[in-house]
């Protein structure tokens, strides 16, 4: 396909509020930075929607034949309970419940979170860094931060000075917050004292005794701020700016607009020149959240075992349901989309296996070429994957309709429509044929196959408690397992 067809890429910019042509800083090489999970719990169906988003980003731009360095972190110290400078460490108090120490909780659920991406296809980024990893980066921004003096030391923690960087430059420029309204807003917390000002936030935590992760620094021991990780690392392998930087739009505040700061102060220039905010995914109109009972996770719903589901649901048809709906969208749950885009996907994968059963003609009665730039002028105004779907669904009525013998292609293009499907179904929306069996059970046909892929993978680990607990679940479902020479099969008990 030309150039002039694939046109250029253009993506919402949330530093801006437009939509901006995405010009890369150094040609063609692109740095993009995600925030990824602070890895205490089990990750639920919302963080895989932004996951997915920037996914498909990722695909998009390679498949433009950039070369793109993918950074997406591993929070595993300094996020408080609360997302406040105060309280206990997120991984932490999970290691005090589960009897744990603090890292094999973060292995545990690094682990899981692995084999969520893996389970919808989600890509390996290009560089997974952790946020005790670079401890050293973090404490020498610290100590940036200090001597350009919007850092200040109190009673072995240290505080960025949100007012005074507020003087010169333009805190709450990406969030659209006004100071003053910030400042209007805050109520007094605890460990108040310590600050000059309530909107001032931690870079560097005083650790008390009892405090499970702790390293020393020149102010004590302590910990790093849950917002220092993400300039630190981001800047280490992108450069002090880069390209886009992403994440879930409830990140938006206070998270990326301290990140900004960050990075000004320590390096005297804002880090990323694009920024990409995923939208939140709701469950019957409501936010999905664990407080609320929503908030299913992978194995829930691939499972059907939640009381607000009507049956399981296969990864792909997820992946799919997700695609359905611009990032920037909120996206709703419900059974009843849900089983829509089952049987979407299943018309789109049953298209294109008709593709490849296509008998050439004389002439072309469709316009492939057409199609093709429909497709790529969808993906290039900010990733309408909703609208690019639309397209492939016009495809697929041209598919049928030839292979009914009601219209023509020559065997260039079927090779053209080939391609096509090939680029866009799986390379860039990430779809994959999902296997199936001779079962009549149908939901759970090609779904417990997943739980034995990741109990195998589980096994090869010798991580044999996870294999234990994945059969164990499996068996509270219904679900026997068999493990034979010839590999695992299931039934139902």
């Amino acid at each position: 396909m030309s150039d002039l067809l694939k046109g250029p890429f253009h993506l919402t910019n949330t530093l801006t509020r437009k939509k901006e042509e995405f010009v890369p800083l150094r040609p063609p090489h692109v740095g993009l930075y995600v925030c990824g999970p602070t890895v205490y719990s089990d990750v639920h169906l919302g963080n895989v929607r932004s996951f997915l988003t920037f996914d498909v980003l990722y695909r998009w731009l390679t498949h433009l034949g950039y070369k793109v360095r993918y950074v997406r972190n591993i929070t595993d110290v300094g996020h408080l309970v609360g997302d406040v400078d105060e309280g206990e460490d997120k991984i932490a108090k999970r290691a005090r419940l589960e009897q744990l120490e603090p890292m094999e909780i973060v292995q545990k659920y690094t682990n899981g979170f692995h084999d969520v991406m893996r389970l919808f296809n989600i890509l390996p980024p290009s560089i997974e860094p952790t946020a005790t990893g670079h401890l050293i980066e973090q404490i020498g921004m610290v100590e940036r931060i200090v001597e350009s003096g919007y850092g200040y030391e109190a009673n072995g923690s240290v505080y960025f000075d949100v007012p005074k960087f507020a003087e010169k430059h333009a805190y709450g420029e990406l969030s659209g917050r006004r100071i003053d309204e910030l400042m209007s807003n805050t109520r007094d917390t605890e460990g108040q004292d310590e600050k000059r000002s309530p909107l001032d936030f931690a870079i560097w935590k005083k650790a008390e005794p009892q405090h499970l992760m702790k390293w020393p620094s020149p102010w004590g021991e302590g910990f790093p701020g849950w917002h220092l990780e993400c300039s630190a690392m981001s800047t280490k392998y992108l450069g002090l700016t880069f390209d886009i930087h992403g994440g879930g739009m409830d990140l938006k505040f206070p998270h990326h607009e301290c990140e900004i700061a960050q990075s000004v102060a320590a390096d005297g220039v804002a880090p990323v020149r694009y920024w990409m905010h995923g939208n939140m995914l709701t469950v019957n109109g409501r936010k999905m959240a664990k407080s609320e009972g929503n908030g299913f996770t992978p194995e829930e719903l691939l499972t059907g075992n939640h009381k607000l589901l009507e049956q399981g649901y296969s990864a792909m048809t997820v992946r799919f349901f997700m695609l359905q709906c611009h990032y920037a969208s909120t996206l709703d749950f419900s059974n009843a989309a849900m089983q829509a885009a089952e049987k979407g996907l299943e018309r789109l994968m049953a298209a294109v296996v008709t593709l490849h059963k296509l008998k050439p003609g004389a002439t072309d009665g469709a316009d492939v070429e057409a199609l093709t730039g429909r497709c790529y002028a969808a993906m290039n105004d900010d990733l309408n994957t909703p609208v690019m779907i639309a397209e492939l669904f016009e495809g697929v009525r041209i598919i049928n309709s030839v292979h009914d013998g009601k219209l023509e292609l020559t065997a260039a293009g079927i090779d053209s429509l080939k391609g096509l499907y090939q680029s866009m179904v799986f390379e860039v929306l990430g779809l994959k044929e999902e296997s199936s069996s001779a079962s009549d059970d149908g939901a759970m046909d090609g779904l417990v196959q997943e739980f034995i892929r990741m109990r195998a993978e589980a096994k090869a680990r010798k991580d044999f408690g996870s294999s234990d607990a994945i059969r164990d679940r499996l068996l509270a479902l219904g679900i026997v397992l068999k493990d034979t020479k010839e590999g695992t099969t299931w039934e139902r008990a």
